[in-house]
């Protein structure tokens, strides 16, 4: 489970993501908090606000490489296209998938749905959430970095004044 700073600082990160995991601009409800020693206390992934039954997609294409339960949660793995070696690879859970190992995925299918709170989907937020991971092999890194600036900007767009323009009067 190493932890490397610097590469979570982005430079090895291509952002070929193409939608949020859940929803158009979800709120993130705990953001990403590298460990300061490989085994030590953190946060290796994204919580998302997502209420149970929310359809899941793929940030971006790839093959399936895990889809079924761990310690009690319904986990997806994607391996993204792509993306180098060993690719990069991105985790949904607790998700009720809807694919298998081995499927193929395009960026924005459905690969499953989020589960309920609660002990039996061994969610850690309490009213609902995706956590959304990433790793390369054993490394941990910001799933935001997957996406372009353009999916990550929030508030309105905002119109300037054209120097030398007209105004009605």
């Amino acid at each position: 489970m190493p932890v490397d700073d610097s590469v979570s600082a982005g430079g090895s990160v291509p952002a070929v993501g193409r939608n949020w995991p859940v929803g158009a601009r979800p709120p993130v409800l705990r953001g990403w908090e590298p460990p300061a020693t490989p085994y030590g206390p953190g946060h290796r992934g994204v919580d998302l606000g997502a209420p149970p039954g929310t359809p899941v997609r793929a940030v971006a294409a790839g093959r399936v490489s895990f889809a079924g339960p761990v310690a009690g949660r319904g986990v997806v793995s994607v391996e993204l296209s792509g993306t180098g070696e060993p690719p990069l690879r991105t985790t949904y859970e607790p998700v009720r998938a809807s694919v298998r190992e081995g499927e193929r995925v395009a960026a924005g299918q459905i690969v499953g749905t989020v589960q309920g709170a609660g002990p039996a989907s061994g969610s850690h937020c309490g009213s609902g959430c995706l956590h959304w991971g990433l790793r390369r092999g054993e490394t941990y890194l910001d799933p935001l970095l997957l996406l372009p600036p353009w999916l990550l900007r929030t508030g309105p767009s905002r119109l300037l004044p054209v120097p030398g323009a007209a105004t009605a009067a």
